[in-house]
This record gives structure tokens, C-alpha cells and sequence, in this order.
């Protein structure tokens, strides 16, 4: 099994994703949102490219039961129903509606995953089960970090770097390239103090000073979620793999699980 991380989007036209098993990641905030929506009952979640793009798939699904979700710039779109935070996902807001969503990063990531063999969503709140359900695969795995305009960002990184630990837990002898071992000392260095995130990353200094610092709070909680979307034929739906994970996040020191059924 190879492990390979995508640090930057300016990597996902050259990646071959044929054969191998996807993980999206975008802390900040996609993928900590689609992980909360299901856990408080979404249907399901279709990422688009473009606002236009929302509106007409949204339109296309009536009568289903459909809201708008995404930003640009980190701001709420006009005339959606919900933006990227993952504190708008109450059972109230989004139980059994489908959500299309279009944001800045995360669902170019997500489109880009499409053309693995399997694909995954993960953040800090869902990285151990994550991580599980990619070594699960027995394929070659690859990460795909959505940054933030096309930069690297701090913060997926370190999420990437916790699954590729995650992953070496039960498979030993994975190999890693290059980015994914860079990325696995970042996941070392903070996985014992994820709020650390809050300071260091440039992208979690812009939302603190947009008065997102809850939204903050929400997305560095590591493994606070034990289920795993998945993309399938277009769509994200809450994985078989949800009911499955005992729970812990990978030891960044060791790599070894601290949760329920450690050994």
C-alpha cells in the first residue's frame, strides 16, 4: 500500500486517482460540515462547482426536500439557505433534506475524489474512523488537501498527517511519499493540541476575525465523530462504515489508538 498526500490543489489535474482510495479534507470548514450534517440526519450532500451549478441541480431536485448550502470567500452565499458552518447542521435544519453544496475549496476536492475507486470525507472530528475505512480499502490511498485558494493550508495538512497515522497503524508496512510523510510530522507535532490550529493557521486567523471563532471550536475537536461519508456516483452519503468505529484517535507518538478497544 502507497500513502500519498496532495498538500495543494495545484496537484489535483496531474493525479491519477484510477485504482486507489480517495480521502477529502478541508478542516476549515467543508468537510467538518458534511461530517456534522449526517450526524444530525442529512439525507445526503451533492457538490457542485459553481453557484449556478447549485441553483439548477436544487431546482431540478423539487419536490425533494433540498437546501442550499456554500460560501465564497468564506461568506454565506446570497439567497442560500445555510452557508459552510458546522454549527448550522441541527437535527431541525437539515434532517432528511439533501444539501447542494458549492464552496470555495472543499468541493473541488470533492469533485476531484470522484474519480477514485472509493472516496471519503474526513476532518479532525472524523479522523481516526477516517483513517480506518481507507486502510480498510487495501488500496493505494491518497489525500487530497483542499487549501485555501490554491495555497497550502496548516490545517489540512494536519488533518492529512493524523490519517496517514492512522492508516500506518494498521498497515505497518504502507509506504509513504514524500508529502505524506511531511505531512505525517505535521500531524505529530499538533495532534496532541489541535487548538493550536486556531493561532497557526492564517485561514483560522481570517474566520476568528469574521466572528467564526465557535465555528473554530467545532472544527478542531479530533474524533468526535465515528462515521464516514462517502462519495458515491456523485453524491455524498453517510458511509455503511458510520456504526462500525470504536472510536480514538491514532497516537501521533506511537500510532497506536487511544480510544475504546486499544491495543
Amino acid at each position: 500500500m502507497q500513502v500519498h498526500v496532495a498538500l495543494m490543489p495545484g496537484e489535483f489535474p496531474e493525479l491519477d486517482l484510477a485504482g486507489r482510495v480517495a480521502l477529502v479534507v478541508d478542516v476549515f470548514r467543508a468537510t467538518t460540515m458534511v461530517v456534522a450534517a449526517f450526524g444530525a440526519g442529512c439525507a445526503r450532500v451533492i457538490p457542485v462547482a459553481s453557484e449556478a451549478a447549485a441553483r439548477s441541480r436544487a431546482a431540478a431536485l423539487a419536490p425533494e426536500p433540498v437546501l442550499l448550502a456554500g460560501e465564497r470567500g468564506g461568506d454565506p452565499i446570497d439567497g442560500f439557505d445555510l452557508g459552510n458552518s458546522p454549527l448550522d447542521c441541527t437535527p431541525e435544519r437539515v434532517g432528511g433534506r439533501t444539501l447542494v453544496l458549492t464552496t470555495t475549496n472543499g468541493t473541488r476536492a470533492m469533485l476531484k475524489a470522484g474519480e477514485a475507486a472509493a472516496a471519503a470525507l474526513a476532518a479532525l472530528t472524523n479522523v481516526g474512523a477516517a483513517a480506518q475505512w481507507a486502510a480498510g480499502h487495501r488500496r493505494d490511498v491518497t489525500v487530497l488537501c483542499a487549501g485555501e485558494q490554491g495555497r497550502f493550508s496548516l490545517e489540512d495538512a494536519v488533518c492529512a498527517g493524523l490519517l496517514v497515522a492512522g492508516v500506518l497503524r494498521a498497515n505497518p508496512e504502507a509506504k509513504l511519499t514524500d508529502a505524506a510523510r511531511a505531512a505525517h510530522r505535521l500531524g505529530i507535532s499538533y495532534g496532541a493540541e489541535p487548538d493550536r490550529l486556531k493561532q497557526d493557521a492564517a485561514w483560522a486567523r481570517q474566520l476568528y476575525r469574521r466572528g467564526r471563532a465557535a465555528d473554530l471550536e467545532a472544527c478542531v475537536r479530533i474524533d468526535v465523530a465515528a462515521l464516514v461519508p462517502e462519495l458515491v456516483a456523485g453524491a455524498v452519503v453517510r458511509g455503511a462504515h458510520s456504526l462500525t468505529w470504536a472510536g480514538g484517535a491514532a497516537d501521533t507518538r506511537t500510532g497506536r489508538s487511544s480510544g475504546p478497544g486499544a491495543t
